[in-house]
């Protein structure tokens, strides 16, 4: 039997559960029984997993979470706060060939990737083929990139988009006379 510890560690869980899933939900502008819908869960299940009083199974809060297109953790930790800064030089940021490339967003986006690519002049970035049926976006703020992809050479002026089959070779170089800065996104494949 669960000794007054044990049991209040559980209730500040289930609190913490409730506070998360009702905050994604009216974030996302929905009821909780399309909520319930979308998880594939009945809306009594729903309506439990937010009054704090449920103990729900892995498989829920895997759903549930899937719905929310959160990870699992962030249902299980402490509510974040309204807004959260995050100043220049905060987010991840690596050398790649020649490139600097900058995580563009503080936390993880299931299923996708998102970064900031700046390239010198004359600058080269080999790109890392993802698994079969991801699809890449790229976009150009500043400068030109040229993209090659499938033997394939594209030029990018500010404000071009380009998509493409990210699960092959490719790579980016910028034939401009100044830095350039684009965005990649990357659209990962489903898990079969």
């Amino acid at each position: 039997m669960d000794g007054p510890k044990e049991q209040d560690v559980a209730d500040e869980l289930g609190d913490r559960i409730a506070r998360n899933a009702r905050q994604l939900r009216l974030a996302r502008g929905l009821t909780q029984a399309q909520m319930a819908k979308i998880a594939g869960l009945p809306r009594a299940t729903w309506t439990n997993l937010e009054s704090g009083a449920a103990n729900p199974t892995i498989g829920v809060l895997h759903r549930a979470a899937a719905a929310l297109q959160v990870a699992v953790e962030e249902l299980l930790s402490a509510p974040r706060a309204a807004c959260e800064l995050f100043p220049l030089g905060a987010l991840p940021e690596r050398s790649q060939g020649q490139a600097r490339v900058r995580k563009l967003l503080p936390h993880a986006i299931p299923g996708m990737e998102m970064d900031r690519i700046e390239l010198p002049p004359g600058g080269r970035m080999g790109g890392v083929p993802h698994t079969p049926g991801t699809r890449e976006y790229l976009t150009v703020e500043v400068g030109e990139l040229e993209l090659v992809a499938a033997g394939e050479t594209w030029r990018l002026s500010a404000g071009d988009v380009i998509s493409f089959r990210g699960d092959q070779k490719h790579s980016y170089g910028n034939p401009g006379t100044r830095t350039a800065v684009g965005y990649s996104v990357v659209v990962l494949a489903p898990n079969v």
